[in-house]
């Protein structure tokens, strides 16, 4: 039996010896500043939009709430996707914009200093965030649209580098 966590599928560090899936080891790595930005977008009636933006959605304020599920997200994300790793987190910023008619942007920064990125942690805030919206605000209207979601940039580890064009 391999005991080296080098062994590979097709490229790929996600799979076993026997081609099932595996939580990689990153035991021998190196601790770098990682850090992710991600984003999504909730599509909605302009009266559901200016009801958040004034505060008066009924289960109070949405974007504070969101904010704190985002955060919340991002921390538990290794409960969310069975391969992750516990992460230390060193920073979770969730920002919203709107585009003053029928769509909310939101943004995760996710920062740590470690052996592994925050992608799937800035992806996991956004979603977290975005259905908190949904939650608090599907008595006015059920048919939001979310999405896309999307990897808008991520620094640090071997991989290096990326930013969406």
């Amino acid at each position: 039996m391999a005991m080296d966590g080098a062994s590979k599928q097709e490229g790929m560090t996600h799979f076993n010896e026997q081609g099932r899936a595996r939580m990689v080891d990153i035991s021998g790595k190196e601790p770098t500043v990682r850090v992710a930005v991600a984003s999504t977008t909730i599509k909605m009636l302009p009266s559901t939009l200016q009801a958040i933006k004034a505060g008066k959605v009924g289960k109070g304020d949405v974007l504070a709430v969101s904010q704190v599920a985002g955060i919340q997200g991002a921390k538990k994300t290794s409960d969310w996707i069975p391969m992750c790793h516990p992460l230390a987190l060193t920073g979770v910023n969730i920002i919203f914009n709107d585009n003053e008619v029928d769509e909310l942007y939101i943004e995760a920064t996710v920062k740590t200093e470690g052996k592994t990125g925050v992608e799937m942690e800035a992806l996991t805030a956004v979603s977290a965030s975005a259905l908190t919206v949904y939650d608090m605000c599907k008595a006015l209207q059920k048919d939001m649209i979310i999405g896309p979601t999307l990897l808008q940039a991520k620094s640090g580890g071997k991989s290096g580098d990326y930013i969406r064009s």
